[in-house]
């Protein structure tokens, strides 16, 4: 299991016994090994009664890196399905995080946790493919609605770890800091990109940032996506039309809204001019 860290410039804050929140111990610092078995042992012992896990909690949830640690350990959907429903824990930004994000966290009880978490949470959580599909379409529901508050910088942090969906949206930034990261995430597929250079929302910008791409620059596919795209500059496409073989330079001079220059490039190619490009 992983534990989610907490983004900068987001205040933290941890259960105290009796439901008091206030800030935790210094964040480096590990669970006493000694505590922490007796943590584990307390738990253990508790096994999925709901009175006896949330007794469990108000002795032990003032240690807010204590549970984290715990909650990287496998437990019954039951341990973790009362957890997510006992306030203030679920409304703690790490302990959501980290039981929204665990696997036998039972999916209609990780749904309501993902509200409290802050975008980078979302982010992995719409991430992982282990946790249930309801799950991570939600966090990337979540993150698209909460995408116009976004900084230029967590746009730029999140182009490197989002998902497809996601991806269409800061492929369509009108920052060429933010398109960068997006066409090397692992992510971005050749047939999603070229869906987007197809699509009427593609940029001017989008073209120019994937022709100079080191990792797109060498794609067929994403060349004829390319010069088929009337926003494109007409440098780049005219650059690319010798390169395109006969089928995809038919389907050039037969395109209607490209410009003539293309069209006409494209007519020279199929008919054996050397200058193809006008």
């Amino acid at each position: 299991m992983w534990a989610l860290s907490e983004p900068r410039g987001v205040a933290r804050c941890a259960c105290s016994r009796g439901g008091v929140l206030k800030a935790p111990d210094s964040a480096g610092e590990a669970p006493d090994s000694e505590r922490l078995s007796g943590a584990r042992q307390a738990l253990l012992a508790a096994g999925s009664d709901p009175r006896a896990l949330r007794a469990f909690l108000d002795e032990w949830g003032g240690d807010q890196k204590l549970l984290l640690v715990l909650l990287r350990q496998a437990w019954p959907a039951r341990v973790l399905e009362v957890f997510a429903a006992t306030r203030p824990y679920c409304d703690d930004r790490l302990l959501a995080a980290a039981l929204a994000g665990h696997v036998r966290t039972p999916p209609h009880a990780a749904l309501r946790l993902l509200s409290v978490l802050a975008w980078p949470q979302l982010a992995r959580i719409a991430g992982e493919p282990y946790l249930a599909g309801a799950v991570r379409v939600r966090a990337e529901g979540l993150l698209l609605e909460r995408f116009d508050d976004l900084r230029l910088g967590e746009r730029i942090a999140l182009a490197r770890l989002a998902t497809r969906s996601v991806l269409r949206r800061l492929l369509r930034d009108a920052d060429a800091r933010v398109l960068l990261p997006a066409l090397f995430n692992p992510r971005l597929s050749e047939e999603a990109l070229c869906s987007e250079l197809r699509s009427s929302d593609a940029t001017r910008l989008l073209c120019e940032s994937v022709a100079s791409c080191t990792r797109w620059r060498a794609s067929y596919a994403v060349r004829v996506a390319l010069v088929l795209q009337p926003r494109a500059p007409l440098s780049l496409a005219l650059a690319h039309i010798t390169s395109l073989v006969p089928a995809d330079l038919r389907r050039v001079a037969a395109s209607k809204g490209l410009a003539p220059l293309i069209v006409a490039g494209a007519e020279r190619a199929l008919a054996g001019d050397p200058d193809a490009s006008p």
